[in-house]
């Protein structure tokens, strides 16, 4: 089966995968451990947060101009709403990225665990090939390089054709290297990682851009409607639960394709070794012809 037809046959079994009691429990926990952290740190600095940057916003020569756009525009209360649009639009990565990195480190394991009891993986050997100090700083050090581009970029969100495609583009990037470190991280060895993630690196960047666009329907809403900021707590709630089912459903996902490669590999390798050792074999018998 080749790598197209993998994602495929993966992307099924992930779906029918998330819709399992213990699937929705795995994801319930992380979407909890995150509401209420960045809930009750929202909670405490909402107030502060929003006084330094309606001043910041009207001070600033990089940010003054959008505020008076605005006005020009014919959004006469822009001066209102727009710090807490800016707010909402500086968490919303953050909880997001936060959101990611805590599946990778904690789901993500359980998952494969999960998969690696099933008939179709319970014989494949572990190699350890990532260990738990190795993916934590892996972890930290994706998500900065993602948090980083997201700083860099957020400004230019604001265009309307750029909030449908950088998003899905940021967060697809990092689903990939997150998900692809953890779910081989015990069974496959440095190098079975490295060459299954050169080899089907374009199949991997595309499964991670197409669940970077299922997590971009939530980023989309949350940060263009008004009716986001006006039912901030709510619709947050609700976009962070969606978050995790896609996020869980995204580490289904790698985590069949990535299994079924490692299989595969292995069972090349096992052929390729066999093929050489029969060749040697029948070389050093005696030729009686």
């Amino acid at each position: 089966m080749d790598g197209m037809q993998q994602v495929f046959k993966s992307f099924g079994l992930a779906l029918v995968g998330t819709m399992h009691p213990k699937i929705l429990w795995l994801s319930l926990r992380p979407f909890l451990i995150v509401s209420i952290l960045w809930g009750s740190l929202i909670w405490l600095s909402w107030t502060p947060a929003l006084e330094m940057l309606s001043v910041f916003l009207t001070t600033s020569l990089f940010t003054s101009w959008i505020q008076d756009g605005l006005i020009l525009a014919g959004f006469e209360n822009a001066r209102a709403w727009i710090a807490p649009l800016f707010f909402v639009m500086l968490v919303i990565p953050l909880i997001t990225i936060s959101l990611l990195v805590l599946i990778a480190f904690t789901t993500v394991p359980a998952i494969v665990r999960s998969l690696s009891r099933q008939h179709a993986f319970q014989n494949i050997e572990t190699k350890h090939g990532g260990s738990l100090f190795g993916g934590f700083f892996y972890t930290i050090w994706s998500a900065l390089i993602c948090l980083v581009l997201v700083i860099l970029t957020l400004p230019i969100w604001w265009v309307p054709p750029l909030v449908a495609v950088l998003p899905p583009l940021l967060w697809g990037w990092l689903t990939m290297r997150l998900m692809s470190y953890d779910v081989l991280a015990k069974h496959a060895s440095v190098e079975e990682r490295d060459i299954l993630i050169h080899k089907y690196r374009w199949a991997l960047l595309t499964m991670g851009i197409i669940s970077g666009m299922l997590g971009a329907v939530p980023t989309f809403f949350w940060a263009t409607s008004a009716l986001a900021l006006v039912l901030f707590p709510l619709v947050s709630f609700v976009a962070l639960w969606i978050y995790s089912v896609i996020f869980v459903f995204a580490a289904l996902w790698f985590a069949h394709f990535l299994l079924s490669a490692l299989k595969a590999l292995r069972q090349e390798e096992l052929d390729k070794s066999l093929t050489i050792e029969s060749r040697v074999i029948d070389a050093e018998l005696p030729y009686h012809g």
